[in-house]
Formats: structure tokens, sequence, C-alpha cells
């Protein structure tokens, strides 16, 4: 019974704060901070996860390109409000190299209603265990959503980052590497 009631309450404290508010509540925020440390300059790794309509992509098929890789859920608040900042970014920026992908961790009728919504302009790949497993790649061994990769021309990550992006930081990382 208290299991059960723990669960509860872990699933209401997700929903009041987003995933990565609640592993704030159990994880150190230094120890998220040097996760996504250890990931600079380093070699973006290559994977493949489904879009969509269910066509495999793979990563590497943007490569030359400013990529921004964003794990995120549609449940999760922080998510939902750095999206409509990540489309006008590409619509802005797309024609200079600059390429968003998201990594939808989430059921596929609600990441697909999101971005009808949301008017996301980029593409979306979609999974659950194997793309918790490409965010491990990318050093969030914590589950903390959002999640985002900043990889330049060259395929070196240059930030990466557990929480909200902020239009501010977005364009400080960013802009240089266009």
């Amino acid at each position: 019974m208290k299991s059960r009631y723990l669960a509860y309450v872990m699933l209401f404290l997700a929903g009041m704060w987003g995933g990565t508010e609640l592993v704030k509540l159990f994880s150190n925020q230094e120890e998220i901070t040097a996760a996504a440390n250890a990931q600079l300059n380093r070699q973006a790794a290559n994977f493949s996860l489904k879009d969509l309509d269910g066509n495999k992509r793979q990563f590497s098929s943007w490569d030359g390109k400013v990529r921004v890789l964003n794990f995120w859920a549609t449940w999760c608040p922080p998510c939902r409000k750095e999206t409509p900042m990540f489309v006008e970014m590409q619509d802005q920026l797309g024609d200079q190299g600059l390429q968003f992908i998201g990594v939808a961790i989430d059921e596929k009728q609600k990441v697909q209603d999101f971005m009808d919504t949301f008017g996301v302009n980029y593409p979306m790949l979609i999974g659950t265990d194997d793309a918790i497993e490409v965010a491990k790649q990318y050093g969030n061994r914590f589950g903390a959503l959002p999640w985002t990769v900043v990889v330049n021309r060259e395929g070196m990550i240059v930030h990466a980052q557990g929480g909200e992006m902020t239009r501010q930081k977005a364009d400080r990382i960013i802009r240089p590497l266009l």
C-alpha cells in the first residue's frame, strides 16, 4: 500500500513540476550539470530512431549542420515552454544551417497532436526505451527532461544541459556556430 501511495505522489509531483524539476528533487543539480559538461568536446554519437511516420532516421543525416538535439515529452511543462522558441529559431536560422531535432519520449498520437498545435517545423523522432538509451549516450543518466545537446558542424558536442533552454542562452550558444 505504501509503495502505491508513493507512486501516486511521484506522479503528482511529476505533473506539477515536470520531469526536470522532479529529478532535481532526487538528484543533485551539480551532478546533472557535471553529466552535461562531461559531454563537451566529444564526438556526437550517431543513432537511429523512428520518426512519426515509422521511418528510421539517422542522426548523421544532418551532418554538416549545427544540430540542436532536444529530448522532451508532451507532459513536461519546461519542454512545452521552450518549444515555441525552438520553432521560431528553426524558422529564422534554418537557412543558415541550424537544424533542431526533437526526440519525443512519449506516445505517438500525443506527440502528433502537440506538433500540430504548436506548428513544430523540425524533424521529430520518437521512442521509449530506445530514445532513453540515446539520451543516456548523450549524458542524460538521470532521465531529466528536457535534455538539450548542441552539436557543431564538425560533429562535436559544444553544449549539453538538463532543463529549459532560454532564448538568450540559445542565441549565445548557437549563433556563433552558424
